[in-house]
């Protein structure tokens, strides 16, 4: 074959002597081997015609228009053998032209596999995918695309997700706009034809007209005119069922309407009985004398009233109407909101709840939780022992000093100013007390007790070496001199705003106070030793109540009008935010072993916290009638106490369990009473005797109650 362009050797042979049988050379060949003559399915690397070859062959072909082209599908030999029995060669005659595509029968693209009108999933476990016009098999081709294949080209390829594999050929083939419109508009539940209307107007093909024609002109069958035998055994035996009773006529239907009892089944002893459940419709108020055609003149409305009852909303009129005068019942006009309230009275009938409510019949004595009795809950305080006599008054301006046993006032320090606070030092290595007078704080060492310790007291007190540098501090420190000092007095801290409360830190030497103000130098903290003050906030949060140390950890609790907060004091931060569901704040008292807070309000609310288990309280206790004015835990044993200015002293059992999947026992034990209420004050503070439990009371009656 001439590699194509122009020449004029078209009336050549296209295939010599030679070439003929070089070709059934290899026909044998590929008989031997079965190789594939799938069209276009091998890849770049097989052994087949490449394109480029294929287009010269064409474009060769074409022009030199050979005599005995082979026709598609057609072996060589067969091809031969027809030209031999014409008698000629090949390329002898010359056919017709016409269409080339005349015998194509199959509208796939490669008509060369003749696979037939059959589901490709049968060749799914083969590895050829049908037979050629020789019966041959044409194999699959060979994918040697992996994943990262495949996903490059999904990423370089911008038409990749509009490419798909026809099954029939293994070709991708490139669907175009048409083709992807469609599949969309499947996808989305439509017909696949743009133009076909789904809600076309209905044609009935049966018309309510009679026609004269039949719509079929089929011809009648022969069995529409002769009777059916089987029909007529099928009637035979039926009437011998009915003559024998085997088959027996329905009965006429009544048409009388049923009704159902809906309590015909019911139980009579239920609670919910019909019977029991009866509630019966409202009544109307009896008309009085405001209905009368001819009140009394005293129910008659004045011109204010009935200009008044005007400008109200309907509602909140007593009455729906003005009462009117009448001479007599004839001169009485129709009633103008007759309707309206038949109206209104049909509305009260049907939408009345006619379900009674029930009554849970339930024995108060298994609402009380059950609680252990108070006499297996013992010691704690339940009788008044003694009562410390000497102050001539709340405000008398002394403080006194006394001894528990025998009720003896054994000092009395006279105090310039009322006193508001005061503190023993909880260490056991100094006899000191923090006393808040006023604007100061005296720290007094009143002499009692060992000798040894007061005296070691003072040298501690008096071992102080002032700074070279003076640092700026919130608070004046002053040494006592003259008569303060032969009373006690070593040390006077000025405060610029009254100091209303002091408490000391368990080591000793650090103390806290609480002066009345607003600004962020509510709270201070005071070192004894190195006679240092600071103030710990930058701002304030609210009006502060109280303040306390925490008995264990470098915590500091910050008591306001509705909230507690507690501080770390080493990492200097807000640690938690108890929410006390109180108006008003008293009190505080904080557990020995540290993990449980209780605190007093005015509202007469005691709130214990479990500070391990939540921000809110775990139990609100309302025992009290009026406000409270302090609470406090004993030292070592299981008890806390409320005092309040209704003039009792509550004495509770409070058991912390150190398992922490068990809640505390809260169990109130004894009323204390004896204070007397001065100017509605009673209880002011409570404190429990460090080893032994006993209770001690300060009331507004200027007297100090021992409770044993």
């Amino acid at each position: 074959m001439k590699p194509g362009g122009g020449g004029e050797g078209g009336s050549e042979p296209l295939f010599g002597t030679g070439a003929l049988e070089e070709l059934d050379e290899a026909n044998d060949d590929l008989t031997d081997s079965e190789e594939s003559i799938f069209s276009g399915l091998e890849e770049s690397g097989s052994d087949s015609i490449t394109d480029e070859e294929e287009e010269e062959d064409r474009d060769s072909s074409a022009e030199e228009k050979p005599e005995g082209l082979l026709r598609p599908g057609k072996s060589v030999e067969k091809e031969l053998q027809s030209c031999e029995k014409e008698g000629g060669t090949p390329t002898d005659q010359e056919p017709p032209l016409g269409n080339e595509y005349e015998e194509d029968s199959s509208d796939e693209e490669d008509i060369r596999n003749t696979v037939g009108n059959i589901p490709m999933e049968w060749y799914e476990e083969f590895p050829h995918i049908g037979y050629n016009l020789d019966g041959k098999k044409i194999f699959k081709p060979i994918h040697t695309k992996d994943e990262l294949d495949k996903f490059l080209e999904k990423m370089e390829n911008p038409d990749y997700w509009r490419t798909v594999q026809d099954k029939m050929t293994g070709v991708d083939v490139k669907l175009t706009d048409e083709q992807v419109e469609l599949v969309n508009r499947l996808q989305r539940g439509q017909f696949g034809d743009v133009n076909f209307n789904p809600y076309e107007p209905a044609v009935d093909f049966f018309s309510s007209q009679v026609m004269i024609h039949p719509v079929t002109n089929r011809p009648a069958d022969k069995r529409s005119f002769i009777p059916s035998l089987i029909e007529k055994e099928k009637v035979s035996r039926l009437v011998h069922a009915i003559k024998m009773g085997w088959i027996k006529p329905r009965k006429p239907k009544e048409d009388t309407p049923s009704f159902y009892d809906l309590w015909a089944h019911e139980d009579p002893n239920s609670i919910l009985g019909r019977h029991k459940m009866h509630v019966p419709a409202p009544k109307l108020p009896l008309p009085g004398h405001e209905e009368s055609y001819n009140p009394p003149p005293e129910y008659l409305p004045t011109e204010e009233e009935k200009l008044s009852w005007d400008l109200q909303e309907p509602s909140e009129r007593k009455l729906n109407f003005l009462p009117q005068r009448f001479d007599c019942l004839r001169r009485v006009p129709a009633y103008p909101r007759f309707i309206h309230e038949r109206f209104e009275r049909c509305l009260d009938l049907y939408l009345c709840p006619r379900q009674r409510k029930m009554r849970v019949n339930v024995d108060p004595e298994d609402l009380i939780p059950k609680l252990p009795k108070p006499q297996d809950l013992q010691p704690f305080p339940s009788v008044q022992s003694l009562v410390y006599r000497g102050h001539t008054g709340s405000d008398d301006g002394t403080v006194k000093f006394w001894e528990i046993s025998t009720a003896r006032c054994l000092k009395t320090l006279p105090v310039q100013g009322v006193v508001k606070s005061v503190a023993w030092n909880p260490s056991p290595t100094l006899c000191l007390v923090g006393i808040a007078v006023e604007q100061s704080v005296l720290l007094v060492n009143p002499g009692l007790g060992d000798k040894l310790l007061c005296g070691a007291t003072d040298q501690l007190l008096e071992a102080f070496v002032p700074p070279e540098e003076e640092r700026p501090q919130p608070v004046r420190w002053e040494e006592a001199s003259g008569e303060e000092h032969s009373r006690g007095v070593r040390l006077i801290v000025r405060h610029g705003k009254p100091v209303k409360q002091v408490t000391w830190h368990r080591k000793g030497d650090y103390l806290a106070t609480v002066v009345s103000d607003n600004s962020h130098l509510q709270v201070l903290i005071h070192q004894a030793s190195k006679r240092w003050s600071q103030a710990p906030f930058r701002r304030s949060k609210g009006q502060v109540q109280r303040v306390l140390f925490h008995p264990l950890r470098p915590y500091f609790f910050v008591a306001t009008q509705r909230f507690v907060r507690v501080y770390n004091l080493l990492k200097q931060e807000l640690t938690k935010k108890l929410l006390t569901n109180c108006k008003w704040l008293s009190s505080m008292a904080v557990h020995p072993g540290g993990d449980n807070l209780i605190c007093g309000s005015y509202d007469s609310k005691l709130a214990w916290f479990d500070l391990d288990l939540s921000t809110k309280p775990y139990r609100v206790l309302r025992h009290h009638k009026a406000a409270l004015r302090a609470v406090a835990f004993h030292p070592h044993y299981p008890l806390f106490a409320s005092g309040s200015d209704d003039g009792s002293v509550i004495v509770c059992h409070g058991t912390v369990y150190n398992d922490l999947l068990q809640n505390p026992l809260l169990v109130p034990v004894k009323v204390l009473k004896g204070h007397a209420l001065t100017h509605d004050l009673g209880v002011l503070d409570v404190a429990f005797h460090p080893s032994q439990p006993w209770l001690f009371s300060a009331g507004a009656d200027a007297t100090i109650r021992l409770f044993t």
